[in-house]
């Protein structure tokens, strides 16, 4: 099978490459030519295709009235993008494209194309993209769901971004590609939780919807049952992550508490780190050193104050026999059983969550039991060899459909 694989950033940038990068290799070595579709970058992988990358561009850092028109275009509709890409089919003729995270830098102008060369598309939902021009359904760090009906205006009249512009140009996007029709375009799209699934149900049609939980490879996770007496956060330091909530729990019930490692960075770091001045925090780590402190944890937090979808710091920890405390929000309840592999608890309560840390903090037998549980989930519901094999029949019942529909 010919698959063109399409993410807009060829390097470990976040979860969803870590999901785009696990599938590729497995259609790779299952026999499958995989066509890579990208975005230069000097952190990028190497990819024989690498020539019909588009150029890179960080609208973060856009100076000038002229130049900033011209980005502005490109964020809608990448021209450059669809012609790279067209000259890639051309060549390669694949059967199917999957695409990931292709908001901006390609952007879902590349979909009519596709279809024009009888290219049937399938489409990994990582955020909430469809029904939020901003992606993460926050505005002022609260939840919003305002634009789900398709009023894509409200991200210029409620300056949800904090940029009239910017969120102008997030409105015009929005409208531009529910005009174009270019997601109509798409033959199946993949959410990895039914929370997700269920959102986007009020755009997207039941027939052309389906779910396929992120999955891990177990073989490289080694349950570790005992800790060494910490709990642990790992991810990215900005509000919309809980943080500050966590630090409250722990800086309040601090003794009755295990110490708490910061794993991450981002743009409250330094603010973190003049009001907690207590805190352990560890920076940006990787490879073994994540694994490590995973492994010696005594429990894993994610406090998120958005929805998450289908987290990989909730499943490594759970692979690793580690209890979750997660907010109930979003997908986390789908992967944390409240009472049984980890602790739910109400999104931004600081009093509950320090309860919750309390109690494993304080019974070495429960984290056990916990950890054991947390193991057997993964491997029932997220072994990475299942998530292959309903991906790859995903992708035959979409060739097969759009066969039957031929003749």
């Amino acid at each position: 099978m010919n698959i063109l694989f399409v993410n807009k950033f060829f390097h470990l940038n976040g979860g969803s490459e870590r999901v785009f990068f696990q599938e590729r290799e497995f259609l790779k070595e299952q026999g499958n030519t995989v066509i890579d579709f990208s975005m230069t970058d000097d952190r990028n992988f190497k990819s024989i295709y690498s020539d019909y990358f588009v150029p890179n561009i960080d609208y973060q850092n856009v100076k000038g009235i002229k130049k900033k028109i011209s980005q502005g275009i490109l964020f809608v509709h990448s021209s450059v993008a669809v012609k790279n890409i067209e000259r890639l089919i051309a060549r390669e003729k694949p059967q199917i494209a999957h695409l990931h995270n292709i908001y901006h830098q390609l952007t879902p102008s590349l979909i009519p194309v596709l279809k024009k060369h009888g290219v049937k598309v399938v489409l990994t939902l990582h955020d909430y993209k469809l029904i939020c021009p901003g992606y993460l359904a926050l505005k002022d760090n609260v939840i919003c769901t305002e634009c789900e009906n398709g009023n894509f205006l409200k991200p210029f009249l409620l300056n949800c971004q904090n940029s009239r512009s910017q969120g102008l140009l997030l409105s015009i996007e929005a409208f531009w590609h529910k005009w174009r029709k270019s997601y109509e375009g798409v033959d199946l799209f993949i959410s990895p939780s039914w929370f997700l699934a269920d959102l986007v149900s009020r755009r997207v049609s039941s027939d052309k919807l389906t779910v396929l939980k992120n999955g891990i490879d177990i073989s490289e996770y080694t349950p570790n049952y005992s800790d060494s007496g910490y709990g642990l956060y790992l991810g990215r330091l900005s509000r919309e992550k809980g943080i500050e909530t966590l630090l409250d729990a722990q800086s309040r019930n601090g003794k009755k508490l295990f110490p708490l490692k910061i794993v991450g960075t981002g743009p409250i770091e330094k603010v973190l780190q003049k009001k907690y001045p207590d805190a352990e925090f560890s920076g940006y780590q990787t490879g073994e050193t994540v694994r490590s402190l995973i492994s010696n944890a005594a429990y894993v937090v994610v406090p998120s104050e958005w929805y998450e979808n289908c987290s990989m710091v909730v499943l490594e920890a759970m692979a690793m026999g580690k209890p979750v405390i997660g907010s109930r929000i979003g997908g986390i309840p789908e992967q944390v059983e409240d009472g049984k592999t980890g602790f739910l608890f109400k999104m931004g309560d600081v009093r509950e969550l320090a309860e919750k840390m309390e109690v494993l903090s304080g019974n070495a037998g429960m984290r056990v039991e916990m950890g054991k549980a947390s193991r057997q989930k993964i491997e029932n519901e997220y072994a990475l060899d299942a998530h292959f094999k309903n991906l790859m029949k995903l992708y035959e019942n979409v060739l097969s459909y759009a066969n039957r529909y031929a003749t």
